[in-house]
């Protein structure tokens, strides 16, 4: 099971605060997730800013961080599209109405009680209040990883969704 309730404050509480950086040292992470193949790799980390993605491949590796932090440290604002190389990510901001709202949350702690390649941490105060990340191995090398970031308030709320591909 890979569904953490996590017993500290987040620190980002909605979608305008967060940023990209790319290549940055990652923080601590308050949960993780190491997936291996080989001499292939990621390791999914929940931060109380959000989350940082470490991807290896041989001696090549990519870390990414979306967070609150993320533009203080030399990164930019959550861009919709960032292309770099051989790394992709992709973001989107939706705000939802309550019900549906519900509805992603219970599918993503589903997937994460369920499947050993998800990883969710739940924030105090709201059950509904989660990060979720999840990665699969790419063809003939490389890493693919989904992210969400669910920001509960009295209509529904805002998610996040970020999308990357990184092939060394």
């Amino acid at each position: 099971m890979s569904l953490h309730v996590l017993d500290v404050a987040p620190r980002d509480v909605e979608a305008d605060a967060l940023g990209l950086v790319v290549n940055a040292a990652a923080p601590p992470a308050l949960a993780e997730l190491c997936i291996e193949n080989g001499s292939a790799g990621v390791r999914l980390g929940v931060l109380g800013a959000s989350h940082v993605v470490t991807a290896y491949v041989d001696r090549d590796t990519l870390t990414e961080q979306v967070s609150c932090d993320a533009t203080s440290i030399g990164g930019k604002i959550l861009p919709p599209l960032e292309q770099s190389g051989n790394y992709h990510f992709e973001s989107e901001v939706v705000r939802v109405d309550r019900a549906e709202f519900d509805k992603s949350a219970t599918w993503l702690r589903g997937n994460a009680e369920d499947d050993a390649a998800w990883i969710c941490g739940q924030f105090p105060g709201d059950r509904t209040a989660l990060t979720a990340l999840t990665a699969q191995q790419m063809d003939p090398s490389g890493w693919a990883w989904q992210t969400w970031h669910l920001y509960p308030n009295n209509e529904g709320g805002e998610i996040v969704t970020t999308r990357s591909r990184w092939q060394p």
